[in-house]
């Protein structure tokens, strides 16, 4: 089998680049490593912190969070970061070529259950007109990310990468699983491509109530099944970590959704762009998929700002057009 540092060099990957993708697999060694623990090493419960998106901190959060922090720091290919869990950009090395986003650990409400969790990262280049550690550094659109990926911590700890188009002309997704006697990641599914059609749905049906009449109408015409107007039967699956819901469409085909809802005006979106939306979308394009948020291609998204968020479609391709014809169809 192919290893993770044969298959980026056979796809000339910047040497640069390379070592700032080793740093975030080395942390995510040692995630893997306290998640595995569990209970025995003290990692499980929250703490009395909220990181800047008011939510409570988990222990593993915090953990995970400085982990990355430390071991990115010291790469000199990187010039700042962004994290989920930081309020602003953490300056890194002035010299660096690279900027990197990551959510430490998706799916926190699953740490306590040994449920799904993983680490998500986001690469660009860094502008030379821009200093280093200004958060204009991370306003670039989706589609101009050098690298994306996650890790999945379950049963087995799996890495989803992709590169971007400005590194190398191969836009493929491939999944590389740990091998832990070795301590390497191994190539163990190559050119990943999500089937175009699909039976499966992956949304969080608590929120229903507060989504418009579009998005209630495409979902209750897939719960109709055979005897909808989809003629049918389609199942539901959700794992409350976007990790884990976006690995099985990686995997076997779906959609899955994280639509808008009128909870709060003025945060009317749950997903983050930047550490959760971007990485996935250019994931799921690479292998064949679709991802919108409801009203544009997400990798064609302009951020405004650090933590902002956005609507999520993605998945199998046709059935991304259906969802958004449903959207569409009265705007």
């Amino acid at each position: 089998m192919k290893n993770l540092l044969n298959v980026l060099r056979s796809d000339e990957v910047d040497t640069g680049l390379i070592q700032v993708i080793e740093t975030i697999i080395n942390a995510s060694k040692e995630i893997a490593f306290r998640v595995r623990q569990g209970a025995l090493a003290g990692v499980l419960g929250s703490t009395q912190d909220e990181n800047v998106q008011g939510e409570t901190q988990k222990q593993l959060d915090v953990i995970s969070n400085q982990l990355l922090k430390d071991l990115l720091l010291a790469c000199p290919q990187i010039a700042s970061l962004a994290s989920e869990e930081e309020d602003t950009v953490v300056a890194a090395n002035p010299g660096g070529k690279y900027v990197v986003a990551f959510d430490p650990l998706d799916g926190s409400s699953n740490i306590d259950i040994n449920g799904q969790i993983g680490t998500i990262f986001s690469i660009y280049r860094a502008l030379d007109s821009i200093p280093h550690d200004s958060e204009l550094q991370f306003n670039q659109q989706g589609s101009q990310q050098a690298c994306a990926g996650y890790v999945l911590y379950g049963p087995s700890t799996l890495l989803a990468i992709t590169t971007g188009a400005a590194v190398t002309a191969k836009k493929v997704t491939r999944c590389f699983t740990l091998d832990a006697t070795q301590g390497t990641f191994l190539l163990t599914a190559d050119n990943i491509k999500i089937a175009k059609e699909t039976q499966e749905f992956a949304i969080n049906m608590s929120n229903s109530r507060f989504w418009n009449e579009d998005m209630r109408c495409y979902i209750d015409d897939l719960i109709l099944g055979e005897t909808g107007p989809r003629q049918k039967r389609y199942n539901m699956r959700w794992n409350a970590a976007m990790v884990g819901d976006v690995h099985r469409v990686l995997t076997r085909g779906g959609i899955f959704l994280y639509p808008s809802d009128n909870r709060n005006a003025k945060q009317p979106a749950k997903l983050r762009l930047l550490y959760e939306a971007n990485p996935m979308a250019l994931l799921i394009e690479n292998a064949g998929g679709k991802s919108w948020s409801e009203q544009q291609r997400t990798l064609d998204i302009q951020p405004k700002q650090l933590h902002e968020r956005v609507a999520v479609i993605l998945g199998s391709a046709n059935e991304v057009d259906e969802c958004l014809g449903y959207l569409h169809a009265h705007s």
